[in-house]
This record gives C-alpha cells, sequence and structure tokens, in this order.
C-alpha cells in the first residue's frame, strides 16, 4: 500500500511499531517544514560531494544493497504465506510487528510528496540542490525506519549525513504548524501519560471498539477537508507529531497495533480539522478522549 501525505495517520500506525519511528517522523517533519535555507544545508551534508566518480559508484552500490536489506522488515502481507489454521495467529502477529508500506513507499512519499511541487521551497531551489537534499533525508528515512533489521554500521551509513546536519543546530524554519491551544495541550497530555494514564486509552479503546466503521467514515471526512482547504500537509504534520507523543508517552507497538494509535489519531484528526467537521464526525473522533477524561 503506498503511503501519502492524505493517508498520514496510516503512516503513523507503521511508525508507532518501528524500532526508530520516532525518528523516521522527525526526518518527514524536516522535509515538511524546511526552507530553501534548511534544504541548501542539508543539501550540504550529502555524503557523495567531492568523491571521484569510482568512489560515488561504490557509494551508489552499498546505498542500493542497504535498501535491499531494509526489504527485509516484516510486511502484513506476509501473513498470508502461512497455513490457513493458523492464519488468525499470524495475522495478531503481524498486526503487531509487520508494516502496510515498506521502504520504497516511504522513500517515495518523501520525494514525490513531502518535497514534492507542493513544498514552498522547492520550486525555486537549484534542482541539484533539491535532489541531494531529497537524497540525504531519503537516506535517514530509510536508514530509521529499517533500523530493527539493519546492521548498524549500515544504518549509520544512511543515517549519519543527516545526524551530522541536526547535530550543527537547529532549522531556521523549525517545525512550525499552528496547532492551537486545544491540541497542543491534547498531545503534552498524551506525551506525559503515566501507567495510569495509559491504562485509562487502553480501557477507552476496548469500549470503543464497536465504533470501528463509524470511525473509519470520519477519518475519511476530515482527510477529505483537509485536502479541499488546501491543509494537507499541515495535517500530515500533526499526525507525526502526535507518533512523537504516543512513543514519548510511553506506548508500545502492542499498544498501536491494539487501537490505542487509530484512537489518538482520530482525536487528532478531530482537533486539528474540527472546524470543516460535522458534529457526528467530530463526535466520533474525540470520543476516545472523552471517555479518557470522563467527557470533560
Amino acid at each position: 500500500m503506498p503511503y501519502s501525505l492524505v493517508s498520514a495517520a496510516t503512516l503513523g500506525f507503521d511508525l508507532v511499531r518501528l524500532p526508530a519511528g520516532r525518528a523516521v517522523a522527525e526526518v518527514l517533519l524536516i522535509g515538511l517544514a524546511a526552507d530553501a535555507t534548511d534544504l541548501t544545508r542539508v543539501a550540504a551534508a550529502h555524503p557523495a560531494r567531492g568523491l571521484e566518480r569510482e568512489q560515488r559508484g561504490v557509494r551508489a552500490v552499498r546505498s542500493r544493497r542497504a535498501r535491499e536489506m531494509a526489504a527485509s522488515v516484516p510486511h502484513v502481507r506476509d501473513a498470508a504465506a502461512g497455513d490457513a489454521r493458523d492464519r488468525a495467529a499470524v495475522l495478531v502477529a503481524q498486526l503487531e510487528q509487520g508494516t502496510i508500506g515498506d521502504a520504497p513507499t516511504l522513500e517515495r512519499l518523501l520525494r514525490d510528496d513531502v518535497l514534492g511541487s507542493e513544498h514552498p521551497a522547492v520550486a525555486g531551489l537549484d534542482p541539484e540542490l533539491r535532489d541531494e537534499a531529497a537524497e540525504v533525508l531519503a537516506d535517514a528515512a530509510v536508514g530509521f525506519w529499517a533500523a530493527g533489521v539493519l546492521p548498524p554500521l549500515v544504518r549509520r551509513e544512511l543515517t549519519s549525513a543527516l545526524d551530522r546536519v541536526t547535530d550543527g543546530g537547529p532549522f531556521s524554519a523549525g517545525f512550525a504548524v499552528d496547532l492551537g491551544d486545544e491540541l497542543q495541550t491534547f498531545l503534552a497530555a498524551v506525551r506525559d501519560l503515566d501507567d495510569a494514564g495509559r491504562d485509562r486509552w487502553r480501557a477507552a479503546v476496548d469500549e470503543g471498539r464497536a465504533e470501528h466503521r463509524p470511525w473509519a467514515g470520519a477519518m475519511h471526512e476530515a482527510s477529505w477537508a483537509a485536502h479541499v482547504s488546501g491543509r494537507t500537509r499541515d495535517l500530515a504534520a500533526v499526525q507525526l507529531h502526535a507518533v512523537q507523543a504516543f512513543l514519548d508517552g510511553g506506548f508500545d507497538g502492542r499498544d498501536g497495533a491494539s487501537g490505542a494509535w487509530n484512537a489518538v489519531a482520530g482525536c487528532v484528526q478531530g482537533l486539528y480539522m474540527g472546524d470543516l467537521l460535522d458534529e457526528v464526525s467530530l463526535a466520533v473522533l474525540r470520543a476516545p478522549w472523552a471517555r479518557v477524561t470522563g467527557g470533560r
């Protein structure tokens, strides 16, 4: 399944279940928010700069092999290969460990959507600089995505260029998106969860399982509202911030697979797009938060 900025919550479902999913979210946020100065700075870290042709060729081969290794991240489609008698158990395990997308779809998302024609800084950037920045960010995204299967040296080779950039100080554009007070409060509450708070979320998810279909419809309505209002990139950034808050709050891959991520992502979708949603859709999306807080 290809990723898109429109379906950022689906991408988030994978990221919260990957060992370095938080770092992948960070890379995508850098790409979404970067201005021309930031992208030039990222491009300047490209590891092929200054290399002779033969050295560039060696580096290209290593990059291709790393991406081949990244393909070994477990995928949900692998569940279909099991014995039919064991398929239910395999599906449960794959929902905890397997991803919906893969490294190539993540890289296409970064190159074509995040740094695509709608990026406000890309159009005026020298194409060579744009390609170098895209490669640095794509290498880092793939390296973090596949951190659970790549040898440490291979992972570091993919991520080291961007690591050097981030070690050099903050980006001029930051990760700015206008979250609003209510959404900032929500994300802070998720980020600061303790054991009891996580248990309240798990109970809220269990109470709302019968609402799966209206939840999916409400998520679609919010995504469509973002599309027609020109807020798709901002909503995607908000969902990536939610990925980080979810993981900072102590949720794990099992929580992500069992519904806690969908609950958080729905609340975020509703809080950010609430001005364009009908009351029914908004109530469905915000229901888990209402249960967690006792309706406050």
